[in-house]
């Protein structure tokens, strides 16, 4: 295992973030959407590892709301994980949700994912959790992991509106 701090992403790392997403997803949509995101301020939480000096993977929660009859319920998204090549497979993905995962838990009930499900549900995301909600992105790779008992099982999911240009 190597040496990974996580931290709170900062300006200064949005470069290095930027090519990481645009290597690990081989093209720029995903690194457009995290722009997008932090330009609309619809951003819960962004982190970055950092292992011998330089940024090696970022994940960026975006907040969809939960609508369900009542006031819309906030949730966490990430969107996207990534890890730079090289450090695939050494833990640093592993990181960084871990720690997303323990600064999100106390203030929100629920985190829905559009991912791998053999990748997120070493976390504890299940599609059949998220199975109640209507969404356009509605499919096996939608999971959802609840914190708590209040976190609604159905509902629509409304992303942010930087989603809508994918």
């Amino acid at each position: 295992m190597i040496d990974i701090v996580v931290r709170s992403a900062t300006p200064a790392d949005h470069a290095a973030i930027r090519q990481i997403e645009t290597d690990a997803f081989a093209g720029t949509g995903e690194a457009d959407l995290v722009e997008a995101l932090r330009a609309s301020g619809s951003v819960v939480l962004e982190l970055v590892a950092v292992a011998g000096g330089r940024a090696v993977g970022p994940v960026l929660f975006s907040p969809p709301l939960v609508e369900n009859g009542g006031a819309p319920l906030p949730a966490g998204a990430p969107s996207p994980l990534a890890v730079a090549g090289a450090m695939q497979r050494k833990g640093v993905g592993t990181a960084l949700v871990a720690e997303a995962h323990r600064l999100l838990k106390p203030r929100e009930n629920l985190s829905v994912v559009l991912g791998e499900p053999g990748y997120y549900g070493r976390f504890g995301y299940e599609h059949a959790r998220a199975a109640g909600f209507s969404s356009a992105y509605q499919c096996e790779a939608l999971q959802a992991l609840a914190w708590s008992g209040e976190a609604p099982f159905a509902g629509r999911l409304v992303y942010a509106a930087s989603f809508a240009g994918l």
